[in-house]
């Protein structure tokens, strides 16, 4: 090698140690530094998972909040411990809230359109498991549209209505008709008798009417009533003005049978 180009080497040995030393401090620093906050991440992280979780006051009021809300509605409430009348198959309280799996199969078949959900209130357990009611109609086992064989029971994928091999209307106790003689208008010598005819055009002759009076008064006969609901869907007690008023509901209702005993 000639003696120039030595020297060139020389000089090119020379910059490139001192680019070395000029960066190797500052990188070594950086690196250092990167270290040093990652440790602190991994340190932190460790701490949290050592301390006991914390809950903001804000997360708390609205917890807090939407408790007592359902508290408020009942929504906490058992199933059972609200107690429904029940299409038929249905008696079973606890086999029909486990059985249901809410699809509705039987609001749509029920021709009578008397087959609604339970509400919320009604028991969170239970919420849309289905219940009858009589606002616009009533329960004849679908002897017009299924020759007495109802069409729920038929319908249901779960078997949660279910009945008795043989089981028909007048063996099948979905309730019991009560009559609130202190909003029932024959109680006020008005002469009504709505629930007693619908009551002897379903077939159950359930009602019977007194002989005492101008106007004949109502009493259900408790071993023939099959809780049908024909009485109640007539019932004009809340349409009769003053006489209702403060109402709620009608002077004849059927009544889960748990809930007279």
């Amino acid at each position: 090698m000639s003696e120039d180009e030595k020297v060139g080497a020389h000089g090119a040995d020379a910059g490139t140690g001192g680019a070395q030393e000029a960066g190797g401090p500052a990188f070594a620093g950086g690196a250092r530094e990167a270290d040093a906050a990652a440790g602190g991440a991994q340190d932190a992280e460790r701490r949290r998972a050592k301390e006991p979780l914390s809950v903001s006051r804000r997360s708390l009021l609205i917890g807090a909040g939407g408790t007592a809300a359902l508290l408020g509605l009942g929504a906490l409430r058992y199933a059972g411990h609200n107690p429904l009348v029940r299409p038929p198959g249905g008696q079973d309280e606890s086999h029909l809230v486990s059985a249901c799996i809410r699809c509705e199969k039987c609001y749509e078949a029920c021709p009578r359109g008397v087959i609604v959900p339970a509400h919320v209130e009604d028991g969170l357990l239970g919420m849309r498991s289905p219940a009858l009611s009589f606002d616009d109609g009533w329960c004849d086992f679908c002897a017009q549209e299924n020759g007495g064989v109802p069409l729920c029971v038929a319908t249901c994928p779960t078997e949660a209505l279910a009945l008795p091999e043989g089981a028909v209307a007048q063996s099948t106790v979905l309730g019991l008709a009560v009559i609130d003689e202190a909003q029932c208008l024959a109680f006020r010598d008005t002469g009504c008798r709505y629930c007693y005819d619908a009551c002897v055009e379903a077939g159950f002759d359930a009602i019977e009417l007194s002989t005492e009076g101008a106007n004949p008064q109502p009493h259900v006969i408790e071993d023939k009533c099959v809780g049908c609901g024909a009485c109640e869907s007539v019932c004009v007690s809340l349409k009769a003005g003053s006489i209702a008023s403060g109402a709620t509901k009608r002077a004849v209702v059927v009544r889960p049978l748990e809930t007279l005993e």
